[in-house]
């Protein structure tokens, strides 16, 4: 969907016009009252569920980042629900961002694209929902930097949304966790091919640094336990060979994961959505007070976390909850006890799933004709 009308960013930069790329499943109701909104985090897009046929004629391919989530008779039903899933300003699959045409110099906006906030893709998701004949939304739902988007809907536009879905989330990001984003920012910033982000004008691509970026965010999004159960201390050849190639299979696993990393996603996305990331702090406004920032919110949350996410902990999650529960908002949380790390919000978890059901289910019998 094009947009001519200007968007001022929070950091005070404009862009003329946009594209959004988005996806919608289901039905739309003659009440308008069954949208729900999905936010994706770091590296996913508008592709929620479902497969792209393959125009060669060898079968569907892509499945949505979010399928197991997301569809006929799975927990957001898409046969009660309009699910509609976006990819944000500043990323890779079609909407505007640093691989875009500038029309103001004729080339790829590259390292001239504006940084990015989570407030300024809920203020282009709200125009889409605009477009859309959408004025209030059943639910916005997302995990990680996607439930950060969840979050500031209920904030940033309290009256349009009913219900805030925020898994495996934080109200703020931890100096570790920025810590990590930068080194893998310098891992990319700091590769030969990019050229201080202007790399597509020498028609190359930062690999190594996105490799590096995929491998370091990887390790982060996987418990210890995870890891051990799944690689242990295996060793590729059975041997030790005694060299600095790949010897144990994490190794051959992270390497294959940066690879295919660094053949699909842009580099400069990848700064541009760590740093929103970083910047998110609706508290911030409120001199560090997370329950006046969520005063404004209106909407039912419920806040599901996991036992092993070490990235973004249960305790984060239950700051959200304390902040809601001291504005007297209505809030259900859930811990779920997995061992998957922050990936388990992505998983089949049947206690996860089925509590995601039951909360849409009671949503579809409000919102029903």
């Amino acid at each position: 969907m094009r947009f001519d009308a200007p968007l001022r960013f929070r950091s005070g930069a404009v862009l003329d016009a946009y594209d959004l790329m988005y996806e919608t499943y289901g039905t739309l109701n003659a009440a308008r009252s069954n949208a729900v909104l999905v936010c994706h985090a770091l590296n996913a897009s508008h592709h929620v569920a479902g497969w792209y046929a393959d125009p060669a004629g060898k079968g569907a391919k892509n499945v949505g980042w979010w399928d197991n989530m997301i569809g006929p008779g799975k927990p957001l039903d898409t046969g009660k629900f309009f699910v509609i899933g976006v990819n944000n300003l500043g990323g890779c699959f079609g909407s505007t961002g640093p691989a875009s045409h500038n029309p103001r110099t004729g080339k790829p906006y590259g390292s001239a694209f504006p940084v990015v906030t989570v407030e300024d893709w809920v203020a282009a998701q709200a125009r889409l929902a605009d477009r859309l004949g959408i004025e209030t939304f059943a639910a916005v739902m997302g995990g990680s930097l996607g439930a950060m988007q969840a979050m500031q809907w209920a904030i940033s536009y309290p009256e349009r949304i009913r219900n805030a879905i925020v898994v495996a989330a934080a109200p703020k990001l931890s100096a570790q966790n920025i810590a990590f984003n930068e080194v893998a920012r310098q891992a990319i910033t700091t590769d030969p091919d990019f050229h201080g982000g202007d790399f597509y004008e020498h028609g190359v691509v930062p690999k190594r640094g996105l490799r590096l970026a995929r491998m370091i965010g990887h390790i982060t999004y996987l418990s210890d336990d995870a890891m051990m159960e799944k690689f242990g201390r295996s060793l590729r050849s059975g041997a030790v060979n005694f060299h600095f190639d790949v010897d144990f299979e994490i190794e051959s696993y992270l390497r294959h994961q940066g690879d295919k990393f660094a053949e699909y996603f842009d580099a400069n996305t990848y700064l541009l959505i760590t740093r929103a990331l970083d910047y998110f702090d609706p508290a911030q406004d409120y001199g560090g007070d997370l329950a006046r920032a969520f005063a404004r919110a209106r909407a039912r949350f419920l806040v599901v976390s996991f036992t092993s996410d070490w990235r973004f902990s249960a305790a984060r999650s239950r700051e959200i909850v304390k902040a809601l529960l001291d504005d007297r908002r209505d809030v259900s949380y859930a811990e779920i006890d997995a061992p998957h790390g922050h990936d388990a919000f992505l998983l089949d978890d049947p206690r996860y799933h089925a509590l995601v059901r039951a909360w849409f289910d009671n949503i579809h019998r409000e919102t029903a004709p």
